[in-house]
């Protein structure tokens, strides 16, 4: 009897597969599309680049600049901050490619849960991106100029720049996402809202390490995202019940 079943099996597998090459080439491919024309067509890398640096200009004294040390660092830098500008663009669309991957194997209550999540994590990440760009950019790179002492010319490299900024950019875009977090849990069962209440004080005071670890040493930056972790956990747990009753498997007829 297995080995009857084995030929259907190895076919499922096999069309799994399939369906998730074709969603992943699905994905990368608006990815690049949207790559090509903000690197080629508009604004153009040096532009989303000179986009992402304005913080830290204003935060320099009049006139100062960024250094690059490498050959090739001027190009490739502003590449990759355009394909970090793409993928983000580009994010409901791939996370609806994932969505549509495991659709089929979903009841119908079940959906109702998934389009939500996606669309609420995708707005939530960029949030966070945006929360840390216009307003934990300029406390930090303003802090850090005027804690400078005066004999020093502050002249940042572009690469340790981007790699900073795209630290600081993923630890708010991940942060933002606390809500879904709390909500898969406990719509999955693996934690009740009443145990997450109980913890809330262990989940403030990690919420302070955290941001002490993640951000620079100073006060309004780590404010700035242990705040936000704590009011988001709450939000999570005021959705986290309306979400799971309306994913709920209609009951059964006797």
């Amino acid at each position: 009897m297995a080995d009857d079943n084995a030929p259907g099996i190895q076919e499922t597998f096999i069309s799994h597969l399939i369906e998730l090459r074709t969603r992943l080439v699905r994905a990368s491919a608006v990815v690049l599309v949207v790559f090509i024309v903000l690197f080629a067509v508009w604004p153009g890398a040096a532009a989303v680049y000179d986009f992402l640096a304005q913080p830290m200009m204003k935060a320099l004294p009049e006139g100062s600049k960024m250094i690059a040390t490498g050959v090739i660092t001027p190009f490739m830098v502003p590449m990759k901050v355009t394909m970090m500008l793409a993928l983000m663009i580009s994010l409901p669309w791939v996370l609806y490619q994932a969505w549509a991957f495991v659709a089929p194997g979903l009841y119908t209550h079940e959906k109702r849960l998934v389009a939500p999540l996606i669309i609420s994590s995708s707005a939530l990440f960029i949030l966070g991106v945006a929360f840390c760009y216009y307003f934990v950019f300029g406390t930090v790179f303003k802090f850090i100029n005027e804690f400078a002492p005066k004999s020093i010319s502050v002249a940042p490299d572009i690469e340790n720049y981007l790699d900073f900024v795209l630290t600081m950019c993923l630890a708010f875009g991940l942060t933002f996402e606390v809500p879904v977090v709390v909500i898969v849990l406990v719509r999955m069962g693996l934690v009740t809202v009443e145990k997450l209440k109980s913890i809330r004080p262990y989940v403030i005071v990690g919420a302070f390490v955290i941001a002490a670890v993640v951000t620079p040493p100073d006060v309004m930056s780590q404010l700035f995202l242990a705040i936000p972790l704590c009011v988001l956990y709450e939000l999570g747990l005021l959705l986290a019940p309306l979400f799971e009753k309306a994913t709920q498997a209609p009951e059964e007829t006797v």
